[in-house]
């Protein structure tokens, strides 16, 4: 089996890097993370490098990329701590070209693809604990046409969003529907979360809908399953970037007159760590590779992935805090950013621990070493 990254694969990653790089640096972030979290200016050159397009088909003015290519691209904006949810580019593309009416897909697709409209995923709701299957919104028939009453909770970019994909209520069974922001009945309510990038609550009154699918259930999961992958591969770009600073300031750092890389307990640390970054890339692949399969193949996979990445991602920001000594919780040095963002993606799209019972709940008769 061939694991190689396509040339085309490479060029992406190497200009996604460049822009990384060069256009998004540490200063900016800070500065976006203080004038709310959301760079609308840093999105628009995002969508100019055509990285919103890249997984919208081509038939809607997209690139008709597929997983792999969205893994490449979330892993080298995890380097940078890119302050934009690019990854919700990627959910939209995938629910609304598979799951939506044909109308509905010409009407927001291409908009999504050129990066003018930026469509969120709005399903989190606070007794759900994670659970796709619990909805408390409602949506009801009016005129031939539907409206939602919902409250959600943690929406990316929520109150800079265009338009929000919502699961709700309808004739007793989970349906997905596409609300606008501008909509009458919506009311959202910004505020910057743990990592800096910025979040909404979204409280929907009557609010008019256009209807996606009435099988939301699957199309919620696969859309959680897209994020999952995404959340993950940008997970390993983040640890990939934290473990290279801390090795270089181990290198650079003495104690007793040497190197902090010469004490043979923390370099033992830091293998670990590296051991730690290496199991959370090949789940981040796995991941993304089982992207395509069917539903039941495909849930179980996402949750294996994340109980890796999570249990990765804390072990990995905790050393890389920890090596650094009291300089790494300092809001001024990049580290606790790192760990800052490692906590929150731990947590998004559910915990280790909820994965760590998905991975349970799906194991069959036949799992174990005695099968």
């Amino acid at each position: 089996m061939d694991f190689d990254f396509s040339d085309d694969q490479q060029q992406l990653r190497d200009a996604v890097r460049k822009w990384v790089d060069k256009g998004y640096t540490f200063e900016r972030r800070r500065a976006a993370v203080a004038a709310g979290g959301f760079d609308r200016a840093a999105w628009n050159e995002l969508a100019a490098l055509g990285l919103t397009a890249l997984t919208v088909p081509e038939s809607h003015d997209g690139m008709g990329q597929g997983a792999i290519d969205a893994m490449v691209v979330a892993e080298e904006l995890g380097r940078g701590i890119v302050l934009a949810p690019i990854a919700q580019s990627f959910i939209a593309s995938s629910v609304l070209s598979r799951h939506a009416p044909a109308a509905l897909q010409s009407a927001w697709l291409p908009r999504v693809a050129s990066g003018q409209a930026l469509v969120v995923l709005a399903h989190q709701e606070r007794k759900a604990r994670y659970r796709l299957d619990v909805c408390d919104a409602k949506a009801t028939v009016t005129h031939d046409a539907y409206a939602i009453n919902a409250i959600k909770s943690i929406v990316p970019a929520g109150d800079h969003a265009d338009a929000f994909i919502v699961p709700a209520q309808l004739d007793g069974r989970i349906a997905l529907f596409l609300v606008e922001r501008t909509a009458s009945g919506v009311a959202t309510q910004g505020y910057v979360t743990q990592d800096g990038s910025r979040a909404a609550q979204v409280q929907l009154a009557y609010a008019p809908a256009a209807l996606i699918t009435t099988d939301g259930l699957a199309a919620l999961e696969l859309a959680v399953d897209t994020g999952i992958a995404a959340a993950c591969a940008e997970a390993v770009g983040v640890m990939d970037q934290a473990a290279a600073v801390t090795f270089e300031y181990m290198n650079q750092r003495k104690q007793f007159g040497v190197p902090l890389a010469s004490f043979q307990a923390l370099r033992h640390r830091a293998a670990d760590m590296k051991m730690q970054l290496e199991l959370a890339r090949s789940m981040s692949y796995y991941a993304s590779l089982k992207l395509g399969a069917p539903a039941a193949e495909r849930r179980a996979a996402m949750a294996r992935a994340k109980v890796q990445l999570g249990q990765s991602m804390r072990f990995v920001g905790q050393q890389a805090v920890q090596l650094h000594g009291g300089i790494g919780v300092t809001d001024e040095y990049i580290v606790s950013h790192y760990f800052k963002k490692l906590t929150q993606l731990e947590m998004t799209f559910g915990d280790t621990l909820h994965h760590l019972g998905e991975v349970s709940a799906r194991m069959q008769d036949t799992a174990g070493v005695f099968a």
